[in-house]
Formats: structure tokens, sequence, C-alpha cells
């Protein structure tokens, strides 16, 4: 029995990334909480193994013209589509037993927002004295919709780690809940009170996450626990596309580093995290101090093994060779690099600038001290030229770096969103508000939008192949399979380089044609062909 339950709802999608599920704000907010004297649970709707594979939703059934069966080339994409964590009665047999007085309830992507509402509905079913409070990005962007769930009491906007001790105090307390920070209520007329998102000053004045409430061993891998960290709230950006771009109403923030290590270091000593990624939306972006952080963590954690990661994507302008031989010591092996293109129309329309060049040092370096980069671009966007996203993938076939292929989606609170619904472009269902579904058809459309997630696969299985000439695989099940999925990609690379057609291999060992557009593939082809290094063995 707790007095607040916190819930991190299960997903449907065509694909899970575990450890980037792992729920680092539930935790935050729940040691909040618990600062108040609060008892509290997190229970995590995704913290299992279990999937469900289920029937594509109506509004997503003419994806399969482009997802097309099982495909078992190194051009694969998406098949399946899942349920992913536990069931909704699992839940709500979870969410009776609590005995809470208040059920929070996560909801951080739009695309994911049916799930977090169906979960409050389950909640208000099976324990209907409940006081019931919805969180996170999605409902803070768009709190009029997500209000209209009558299982809904409140919507809390922005930092929950200052709302929702407030609104617990007010809910137990029987006071008023008009002055708690971020709160969205329905007054007597049924009209909304919408207060702006609440805002953590200073981020050091709140207590270290409560990762003894993580369910740590689900999101433990072989070398250890994985973690979520984050040094910094917000972006100093003005990025359109970006919900903490242009029109974000939470400022940029800096966490002492002593924190950030007094934070790793429980990570590390008490749950045996051997895998950090760093969430920030610029982790980088002060120098000097980021480099005592890295020296610092080096003393503390000699001989841990610890991997680090940045997987929201570094600025490369901020990146130099010094920080970056810090960072491989430190722990870094791979490098996600935010490349976004070299359009300057399109850098314009986001409000980017080109950072190519410092792209292109920070590539050499990276080679130099034998770390992995990924190089991510943004296609599909309103008013992009497909082929000027052909370009990007052209420019990063010149480099040691992998192609990461980030399909546009309007996100709630961009200004890009405002845009995109003042020109009646968004789609009909906020299910498709992700990459997956290839929200957008406009100048770059669909099916150019998955060509391009294909020609990204490709270029990325010739680096691969490149990068492992001598590559002999073992005699097990696993690398004989993986034999034959190269022998088959191989197969299918020459076919593609004499006629454009990208095809995929069925679990019969059929070869048949994916729905591609044939003008992309052949600006790809023809560019690749004038590169020359990357076509010479076929």
């Amino acid at each position: 029995m707790v007095d607040i339950l916190l819930i991190q709802p299960p997903i449907r999608d065509f694909y899970l990334t575990a450890k980037r599920t792992v729920p680092y704000g539930l935790s935050s907010i729940a040691a909040s909480l618990e600062k108040e004297g609060f008892t509290v649970e997190i229970l995590d709707g995704l913290a299992t193994t279990k999937s469900k594979v289920i029937d594509l939703p109506e509004s997503m059934m003419d994806l399969r013209d482009y997802y097309r069966g099982p495909d078992l080339s190194p051009f694969s994409l998406f098949h399946h589509y899942r349920h992913f964590g536990y069931s909704f009665e699992h839940i709500g047999a979870k969410a009776k037993l609590s005995g809470a007085f208040l059920i929070g309830i996560s909801s951080l992507f739009t695309a994911y927002g049916e799930m977090a509402l169906a979960t409050a509905q389950l909640v208000k079913e099976v324990c209907p004295g409940v006081v019931v409070v919805m969180g996170g990005h999605h409902p803070s962007a768009r709190p009029e919709s997500v209000m209209a769930c009558d299982a809904l009491d409140y919507v809390l906007r922005g930092e929950g780690e200052v709302a929702l001790p407030i609104l617990a105090k007010a809910i137990q307390n029987q006071t008023s809940v008009e002055n708690v920070p971020g709160i969205v209520y329905r007054k007597n007329d049924r009209t909304l009170h919408i207060s702006p998102p609440a805002v953590m000053d200073n981020l050091d004045d709140y207590s270290l996450p409560a990762l003894h409430l993580i369910k740590n061993q689900y999101y433990k891998r072989a070398a250890g626990g994985t973690s979520v960290i984050m040094t910094s709230r917000g972006c100093p950006m003005r990025c359109t596309y970006c919900s903490m771009g242009d029109l974000s109403a939470l400022p940029y923030r800096q966490r002492s580093y002593d924190s950030v290590l007094a934070e790793i270091e429980v990570a590390v000593d008490q749950f045996g995290v051997r895998f950090i990624d760093f969430e920030d939306e610029h982790l980088t972006l002060k120098r000097e101090p980021f480099m005592r952080f890295l020296e610092q963590f080096m003393t503390r954690f000699q001989g841990y093994d610890i991997e680090l990661r940045a997987m929201n994507g570094l600025y490369p302008p901020s990146l130099d060779p010094e920080m970056m031989g810090l960072m491989k010591k430190a722990g870094f092996k791979t490098l996600n690099l935010s490349l976004c293109s070299i359009s300057p129309d399109q850098l314009q329309r986001f409000k980017r600038p080109d950072v190519s060049r410092a792209f292109e040092k920070v590539l050499k370096a990276a080679a130099d001290l034998n770390l992995e980069t990924v190089g991510y671009i943004i296609v599909g966007a309103p008013d992009q030229d497909p082929l000027s996203s052909v370009a990007d993938l052209l420019y990063l076939s010149k480099g040691p770096v992998l192609a990461g292929v980030s399909v546009y989606y309007p996100a709630p609170g961009s200004s890009d969103f405002e845009t995109c619904r003042q020109r009646g472009l968004l789609p009909e269902s906020e299910l498709l508000m992700r990459s997956s579904t290839l929200p957008l058809s406009g100048k770059t459309t669909r099916r150019d939008s998955v060509t391009l997630l294909r020609l990204g696969r490709i270029l990325n299985f010739m680096k691969a192949l490149d990068s492992r000439s001598d590559y002999r695989p073992g005699d097990d099940k696993r690398a004989q399979r993986e034999q034959a999925r190269v022998t088959q990609g191989i197969r299918l690379l020459r076919m593609f380089f004499e006629d454009g057609h990208i095809r995929g291999v069925s679990p019969d060992g059929d070869v048949f044609d994916h729905i591609v557009s044939r003008n992309l593939s052949a600006a790809f082809l023809e560019g690749l062909k004038k590169e020359g290094h990357l076509v010479e063995r076929w």
C-alpha cells in the first residue's frame, strides 16, 4: 500500500528500444514526492520482455504497401505491429492493489497518447475514488485534447518534480489546487483552467532520482545495468522541428556536476550500472565544465568499464579533438552526431546552422581516436526536397560514419507543428505522429521517405562490408544466420547496382521488390558510382 502510484504505460509500435525506456522522469518525480513524506511506487508497464503481435490500427493500414511482409535481408524495415509491455489487465490489478489516493500517468509522446489515456480510463474503472493525473510532454503541449478524457482529474504541464508534490498535498489536505504550478483542471462550467508549465528554477535544489523504484533487473544487460542521466534541462537552440526549440517555455538550465557525479555513484555502486545514456538536448555545450566532469568521472570510476553514450545526439561544433579524447578515455565508444542536413534551404527552414565543416573535423578526429560515429539527418519535412535528402546520404557516404535517417514527424510544442496545423498537413490521427508511420506526404512523399530509409540501410550495409573485409563468421548457428544474411545482402546489392531496384528476401527465400521511388534510387546510385570508393568491389 502506497500513497502515490506512478505509471509508465505500455506502448504499441513496430519496435522498442528498451534502454531508452528507463522511467527516469518518473523516478525524478518520485524522489520529490518522497522528500515531502509520501510513499511512492513506480509501475513500469514496459519493464517486461513480453510483447504481442496485434493488428495495425485502421489509420495505419496503408503502411502495408511499404512494409510488405517479413524481410530477412539487411534492407528490411518494419513488419509486425506489437503491444510492448504488460497487459491492461495486469496494470489494472496492480493499480487496485496499490491503495494509492493519487495515480500519476506518464505520457511523453503524442503517438502513444492513446495508450496513456486507455491506462487512465482503466485506472478510473478499477479505482473509482482515486485521483488520476497525467503529465509529460504530450499533455503539456496538448492539454485541451487530453482533458477531453473524463477519466482524468488533472493534467500537470511542465516539470512534475515541482508540481506533483504540491498537488498531492492539496488533495491530501482538501485545499484549493488553483495555484498548483502547471495545473490544468475543469472549472464548474466545464471550461479549462490552464496554467503555464511548471519550471524547476535550480536543478540542484531537487533530490536525486529514486533509482530504487526502477525495475533495475529488467534494464540489466550482459555488462551490467543501464541508466539514463540528464545533466541539464531545456535547450538553448531554437530549431523549428523540436519541442524544445523556439516555442518552448522551458529555459536551458545546467545541473552542477557534483550532483551528476553523486547520481552516477548511486547508479554504479548500488545498482551495478555499466551503461549510461546522457539524454541532454545539449550535453557538450559548456566545454570547460564538461571536460572537468570527464576528468572527475575517470578518477572516481577508474576500472569500472562503464560505457557512456549520448543517444539524443551531440552538436558537432561543440566537439573538438581534445574533448573527444577525454570522452573516449571516460567510456564513449560511439558518438551520435546531429547533422540534420547539408541543404542551405532546409537548414534555413529549420533555423539550424550549417555544421558540415565541424562535422567533418569531428569525423577525422573520431577516426584517429577509433571512435565509431553515426550522423543523423532528417528527411520528409514540410517543403523538404527528397533529392536534397539523397544528397545528404551521399555526403555521409564519403566519411567514416554510419547514416542515421530520421523521418520527420510534427512534434507538438514545436513551431513546425503549428505551421503544419495551419497548412492542413497534420496527420488525421495522433497515432501517426511518429517516424515509423511516415506521417507526412508533401514535397517528400511517403514513398520517398520509405525509399530514403532503405537507401540508408543500403549505405550502412556497404560501409559495414567495407570495414570488415576480413570478417570470418563463427561456427554457431547465430553466426551462420548472420553470414547467410550478409550473403543475401551482397546478392541484392549487386542486383541494386544493375537496375536500381531495392529488394527483400522472404522466409521462404523468395526475392521480391520493395515499393520505392525509382528516381531517388537512381539519383543515389548515380551519386555512389561517381564517388566510386564504396562501389569498386561490386
